[in-house]
């Protein structure tokens, strides 16, 4: 007998079977911090070797990262590496964000596809320059 799926659970199978890890999967679908801040205090763009585009902005309060949130033109792998960026930068202090690695992203995610670990990378570097960034201004 025919089962239909679900368009989530066809998107969770598909995924599967291309090599996305369970939590990877839920960042994907669940998209929980995409979006813009109108009062970001501060938004950096950066394109990918792939041509995936990311722009992340941050609220920040005291030197603590209150809150991120991406913008994403991207795949799967780039959007989930972005929320899993976020849940490890969230709420602690600039120097701490700034130590967060691709390793750090990639346990979180737990399997990504190889050939999307550069994905990893794009959310990481631009996370790193906007804060950088952010630090600078607040130097001047």
């Amino acid at each position: 007998m025919y089962k239909e799926l679900t368009t989530s659970d066809a998107e969770r199978k598909m995924l599967s079977d291309a090599g996305y890890g369970d939590p990877a999967i839920n960042y994907y679908l669940e998209k929980k911090h995409m979006g813009c801040f109108e009062d970001a205090d501060q938004v950096f763009k950066k394109i990918g070797s792939c041509g995936d585009i990311m722009k992340v902005y941050l609220k920040v309060d005291d030197n603590i990262i209150n809150d991120v949130r991406y913008e994403i033109t991207g795949c799967a792998g780039a959007i989930a590496a972005a929320m899993a960026a976020v849940d490890l930068v969230k709420n602690k202090t600039i120097d701490q964000a700034l130590k967060i690695n691709d390793g750090d992203v990639f346990k979180v995610l737990e399997s990504i596809p190889e050939k999307k670990h550069h994905c990893i990378q794009l959310a990481v570097k631009t996370m790193h320059e906007g804060i950088q960034e952010y630090k600078n201004s607040t130097l001047m």
